[in-house]
C-alpha cells in the first residue's frame, strides 16, 4: 500500500528576495517553488532542509522553524491520486555560498515579489511566497488553509 511522502522545502529570504528553483522533475517539473525534497529515513526536518538546500543551490542555510505543512495531492484525468506529499515549509537563515542550479533544480533565482507573477509555480507555493516576501506569518486561517484538502483534485 502506498503512503504518503514527507518532504521539505526551504523559505529562505534575503532582504527583499526569495530563493526558488525551478524544478527539473515531476511533479512540478517546470515549476517554480522553494528548493526541497524529501525526508530520508533517520533524518530530522531540519537537516533534510539544510541538505535539500546545499544539494539543489549550492547554498549554506540555517534551518529556523517550521512555517506551515501542506498536503500536495495530485491526481491524474480519471482521479487516480499520482502524488501524495506532506510538505513541511521551514523558515531559514542564508548563511553563504554562490548561488547554482543543481541536482533537482533547472534554474535557482532570489525573486522579488513583482518577478512571482512572471513564474509558473503552483497558487499554494505564490501565496506562501507572497507572505513571506511580506513578513506576514502563518496564521491559524492559514495553518488550516494548508491542511486542508488540495483544491486542485
Amino acid at each position: 500500500m502506498a503512503r504518503p511522502i514527507s518532504t521539505c522545502c526551504a523559505c529562505v529570504v534575503k532582504g527583499d528576495r526569495l530563493l526558488l528553483i525551478e524544478r527539473a522533475n515531476e511533479p512540478s517539473k517546470g515549476n517554480w517553488s522553494f528548493p526541497g525534497g524529501r525526508i530520508e529515513l533517520g533524518e530530522t526536518i531540519l537537516e533534510a532542509t539544510r541538505r535539500e538546500v546545499r544539494e539543489e543551490t549550492g547554498l549554506e542555510i540555517e534551518p529556523l522553524a517550521l512555517f506551515q505543512v501542506y498536503d500536495h495531492i495530485v491526481r491524474d484525468d480519471a482521479s487516480a491520486i499520482q502524488f501524495h506529499y506532506i510538505v513541511h515549509y521551514v523558515r531559514a537563515a542564508y548563511l553563504h555560498g554562490e548561488l547554482h542550479a543543481q541536482d533537482d533544480a533547472t534554474q535557482a533565482s532570489w525573486v522579488t515579489e513583482s518577478e512571482l507573477a512572471h513564474l509558473p509555480m503552483h497558487p499554494f507555493v505564490r501565496e506562501t511566497a507572497v507572505r513571506l516576501l511580506r513578513g506576514t506569518g502563518a496564521s491559524a486561517e492559514d495553518s488550516a488553509h494548508a491542511c486542508a484538502p488540495d483544491p486542485s483534485r
